[in-house]
């Protein structure tokens, strides 16, 4: 789905939520340097009940 990224949603949010920590201010700056698409980032976790949370920067 996401090139060099895990395919498994619980360990691709861990990745994603430290990235976002310490590299990215926005969801939106990762998806576009990291060229990848933010709909199905979000619903892919979604099916695991996290949403993206913009004051934490973080899905939560």
């Amino acid at each position: 789905m996401f090139s060099g990224l895990p395919g498994d949603p619980v360990m691709l949010l861990g990745v994603i939520n430290t990235k976002l920590r310490d590299f990215y201010p926005s969801l939106e700056a990762l998806c576009d340097d990291m060229q990848i698409d933010e709909d199905e980032l979000t619903e892919k976790l979604a099916a695991i009940d996290y949403t993206y949370d913009t004051k934490r920067n973080q899905f939560v």
